[in-house]
């Protein structure tokens, strides 16, 4: 499918999605990709971290410790995209996580301490973002390079589910302090996870509270919680029994039931934990990892133990093989079965690393 990269690249080349393809027999419901080819937003603008140093000491408050341990990783069932096979077997070392993730109290009091600026605070830097496009990609105008971020917009009825630009808009004065852009505040909202995060921006908050982001097998490894089941509560569909994580009920991209009790984003622990005292690792905001993306690592270490994996080296999309990509890991409030199941415990996206959304956010942990 064409998608276009439209409000930040209105003028650029139209790119090319490839549908992912596998010999597993995988469930056409999931093929879509809700992070493939989102309206860019810029290029790796250095970020300020560099004058941010880590609080004196790391508090374990708020976090939960994970057991070390063995586990098969990835998809087991015939529901996972290409990407998450094969399983394969990955042992791991104990460390901390945080029970949610990081609100917006939280952050604005690294901000506060730190006066830190955000990806989305600032204007795209053209020569950092060209680097990303195909040569000879014009320039867009000086009016559509200013400090903006994603946000989503719900679309009439029958809106077909093959473009994702179409319901995320460019919006100018849209960034953590004003999720929906200007005019919109977190005042009453801080126990509501912090969005229009990029990578960057995640890392710069785990460097002040000494911690890290996990890698992508210690999140998939926490959020089953010892099981090996499709999602952190077990086997049951999401929409059986009682609500059990802020995902999207209705007509995607048009309608929302609210039958979880939330349209949008969620205070954390709004709804139960998983076995381990996790809680949101469905739903909710996707959750930015450690580890670089590519569409075949899984491939590249399926024969043997690994201990502890880091991930790549490198990143590589082939849909987008110049767009450097991190792992984001969770799904979020806008999944919904007929377009995303990106709440199953092995599903894997992919974002570009300066990208925020108003959808993602992160949790940190610890050694």
């Amino acid at each position: 499918m064409k998608i276009r990269l439209i409000y930040l690249l209105a003028f650029l080349n139209l790119l090319s999605c490839k549908q992912h393809t596998t010999a597993v027999a995988v469930n056409e419901d999931s093929l879509a990709h809700c992070a493939s080819k989102l309206p860019s937003r810029l290029g790796n603008i250095p970020t300020n971290d560099s004058t941010i140093t880590a609080s004196s000491s790391v508090s374990h408050e708020g976090m939960v410790w994970i057991e070390g341990g063995d586990f098969l990783m990835g998809s087991q069932d015939q529901e996972g995209r290409a990407d998450e096979y094969p399983s394969h077997k990955v042992k791991l070392k104990g460390f901390w996580m945080d029970a949610t993730e990081v609100t917006n109290a939280a952050f604005k009091e690294f901000v506060d301490a730190t006066g830190y600026v955000t990806t989305a605070e600032k204007a795209p830097d053209w020569n950092e973002l060209k680097k990303q496009l195909p040569p000879g990609t014009p320039k867009p105008p000086d009016s559509v390079l200013v400090a903006a971020s994603l946000i989503f917009v719900k679309q009439p009825s029958g809106v077909g589910l093959g473009d994702p630009s179409i319901w995320w808009l460019w919006k100018n004065g849209a960034n953590w302090k004003h999720p929906q852009g200007p005019g919109s505040s977190i005042k009453g909202k801080e126990k509501f996870p912090v969005v229009h995060v990029s990578w960057d921006d995640a890392m710069a908050y785990c460097k002040w509270a000494g911690k890290r982001l996990p890698t992508e097998a210690e999140w998939e490894y926490a959020a089953r919680a010892g099981k090996q089941a499709a999602y952190p509560w077990g086997n049951e569909a999401i929409e059986k029994g009682s609500p059990k994580a802020n995902t999207w009920q209705g007509t995607f991209p048009s309608f929302n039931t609210s039958w979880d009790g939330f349209d949008n984003a969620a205070p954390v622990k709004s709804f139960q934990s998983n076995a381990y005292g996790l809680y949101d690792m469905a739903g909710n905001v996707w959750e930015w990892c450690a580890d670089w993306y590519r569409n075949d690592y899984y491939k590249m270490i399926s024969n043997q133990l690994i201990d502890n994996p880091l991930g790549p080296d490198s990143s590589y999309d082939p849909d987008e093989p110049t767009v450097p990509k991190k792992v984001v890991r969770g799904g979020s409030f806008l999944c919904n079965a007929s377009y995303c199941k990106g709440y199953r415990v092995s599903a894997r996206m992919k974002t570009a690393t300066d990208t925020g959304l108003e959808h993602t956010g992160f949790r940190c942990v610890t050694d």
